[in-house]
C-alpha cells in the first residue's frame, strides 16, 4: 500500500494509485491483513482484568504491565466457544476470575462499531495458569521456610477443651452453615466470634489477611479457624497468598483450616496447626477434641464414682463390724457392771445392819466403861479442886491480913510498894485484917 498524497490537487478520488476507504471498507480491509498475517490464529498470555458477563457471553482485558507501561488487548469469548471450553476448565478446576494469569488462543478482530482490536477467544492452555500459581506458591513457600514462619504456627498448643473459637469466614455462604450447624448439632458449648469476610475475588487476600490478625490479637478466644467452600483451583490460590500465610504463621492462637477443597493443599493449609479438608471437618475436629476430653472426664468421673462406692462399701463393712464388736463389748460390760451392781447391792443391803449392830455394841460398851470410870473421875477432879482451894487460900490477902500484914494504899487507891510513891504531906491508907488506918505523911 502507498503513502497517500496531501497536495489536494485535481486528482480522481478512485485513483487505484491512491484509494481513499471508507470507515467500513478500512475495517474490513484491517480484518483481511489481520486474517492473512495471523491466519492460524495466536497465542496470548498476560492477566485478566475487568471481568464481566454480558449475557451467555463473556468479556475481559488481557492486561500486561511493561517497562513502557500497560498493554490491554480486549477478549470477547462468545457463548459457543465458551460452551466449548467450559469442560476444559473445569476439568482443571479453573474459573476464569480477575487477576488469574492466562495463554489463550483465539482470532484478532477489529470491531468497527467501537473501533477497538480485539481477540475472539477460542482456546485456553490451563497448564500455563497451574504452573502459574503451583510457582508463585512454590516462591512462598520457599520465603517461609527460609524465615522460620513454615512450622511456627503447628508449635502453638491446641488447648484440650477448644471451646471459644474464631471464625474467619463468608457469613450467608454454605461453607458457613455447614460448619455452624455442625457446631449447633454437638449441642456443646461453643462461644464464635466471627470475622464476616470476603474469602474469593480482589480483595478477598487483603480482607482474610486482615480477619485472621484481628482474631489472633483477642485473649478470649482458643483457636482459629479459617473455612471457605469448594471452588475453583484459581480461586482457591487465594490462600497461597504470603500475606495470609504469614498472619496465619505469626499467630499466637493454633489455626485451622477448612478450605473446602479435597485433592489442594494450599499455603494456608501448610503453615497452619491443622489442616481439614472441608469446613464441615473443620468443625468435626472440634468436636471431636471437646467431646474426647467430656468422654475422658467422664470415664474418670465413673471411675471415681465406682471408686467412691467401693470404699464407702468396705468402710461400711468395717464400721459394721466395729459396732458389732462393741455392742458385744458394751453388752459384756453392761452384764458384768450389772453383777458387780448386784453384789455391791446385797453387801449394801447387809452391812447397814452390821455395822448397827457393832456400832450398838461399840455404845454399850462405852456406855458401860463411862458408867464405871465416872465416880473415879470425879473423885479425882474434887481432889485436884481442892488442892487448888487451898493454895488459892493460902494466896488469899484476907489469910495474909490475919496473919499481922497489911496493905497501904496512897489517895488514889494505888499500893505503895515505896516511900518514893507519897510525898510529904500524902494521905495514906492501911488496911489490916480488922479495918483501915488513915494517915498523914510527915516526912519520909
Amino acid at each position: 500500500m502507498s503513502q497517500p498524497a496531501f497536495d489536494f490537487g485535481d486528482e480522481p478520488h478512485d485513483d487505484p494509485t491512491n484509494p481513499t476507504y471508507t470507515v467500513g471498507e478500512l475495517a474490513d480491509a484491517i480484518n483481511d491483513q489481520l486474517r492473512r498475517g495471523f491466519s492460524d490464529g495466536v497465542w496470548v498470555r498476560g492477566e485478566i482484568d475487568g471481568l464481566r458477563h454480558s449475557g451467555p457471553h463473556t468479556y475481559f482485558a488481557l492486561v500486561e504491565q511493561a517497562d513502557q507501561g500497560k498493554a490491554v488487548l480486549n477478549v470477547s469469548l462468545f457463548a459457543p466457544m465458551k460452551r466449548n471450553l467450559t469442560p476444559l476448565l473445569r476439568k482443571n478446576r479453573l474459573e476464569l476470575a480477575n487477576g488469574m494469569k492466562v495463554r489463550i488462543f483465539g482470532q484478532l478482530d477489529y470491531y468497527a462499531p467501537n473501533g477497538r482490536l480485539g481477540l475472539k477467544m477460542a482456546g485456553i492452555d490451563p497448564r500455563f495458569t497451574l504452573g502459574e500459581l503451583s510457582q508463585a506458591r512454590d516462591q512462598v513457600v520457599r520465603r517461609l521456610v527460609a524465615t522460620g514462619l513454615f512450622d511456627a504456627n503447628r508449635g502453638r498448643t491446641l488447648p484440650v477443651v477448644p471451646l471459644r473459637v474464631g471464625v474467619v469466614a463468608s457469613v450467608g455462604t454454605a461453607a458457613w452453615h455447614d460448619f455452624h450447624e455442625e457446631l449447633v448439632a454437638s449441642r456443646l458449648g461453643f462461644r464464635l466470634r466471627v470475622c464476616d469476610t470476603r474469602v474469593q475475588g480482589e480483595f478477598a487476600e487483603l480482607s482474610v489477611a486482615s480477619a485472621i490478625r484481628t482474631l489472633t490479637r483477642r485473649t478470649d478466644l482458643d483457636v482459629v479457624v479459617v473455612i471457605r467452600g469448594g471452588g475453583a483451583r484459581n480461586e482457591l490460590a487465594t490462600f497461597d497468598a504470603e500475606s495470609i500465610a504469614v498472619a496465619i504463621a505469626t499467630s499466637p492462637l493454633p489455626v485451622l483450616t477448612g478450605l473446602g477443597h479435597e485433592i489442594d493443599t494450599s499455603v494456608a493449609d501448610e503453615v497452619a496447626h491443622r489442616s481439614l479438608k472441608t469446613p464441615t471437618a473443620c468443625a468435626g475436629a472440634l468436636i471431636d477434641m471437646v467431646g474426647a476430653y467430656r468422654d475422658a472426664t467422664e470415664r474418670r468421673w465413673t471411675a471415681i464414682e465406682s471408686l467412691a462406692r467401693h470404699e464407702l462399701s468396705a468402710a461400711t463393712g468395717s464400721l459394721s463390724e466395729r459396732a458389732h464388736r462393741i455392742a458385744r463389748r458394751t453388752h459384756a460390760a453392761v452384764e458384768r457392771a450389772d453383777e458387780r451392781l448386784a453384789t455391791r447391792s446385797d453387801r449394801l443391803r447387809v452391812a447397814p445392819h452390821r455395822q448397827l449392830a457393832h456400832s450398838h455394841r461399840q455404845l454399850v460398851s462405852t456406855a458401860s466403861r463411862i458408867t464405871r470410870l465416872v465416880p473415879h473421875v470425879v473423885d479425882a477432879r474434887q481432889r485436884d479442886i481442892d488442892a487448888a482451894a487451898a493454895r488459892l487460900a493460902l494466896l488469899d490477902p484476907a489469910n495474909l491480913l490475919r496473919r499481922g500484914w497489911s496493905i497501904t494504899r496512897a489517895a488514889d487507891g494505888a499500893v505503895v510498894r515505896s516511900v518514893a510513891d507519897v510525898p510529904p504531906g500524902a494521905v495514906i491508907t492501911t488496911q489490916v485484917a480488922d479495918g483501915n488506918l488513915t494517915s498523914r505523911i510527915e516526912e519520909p
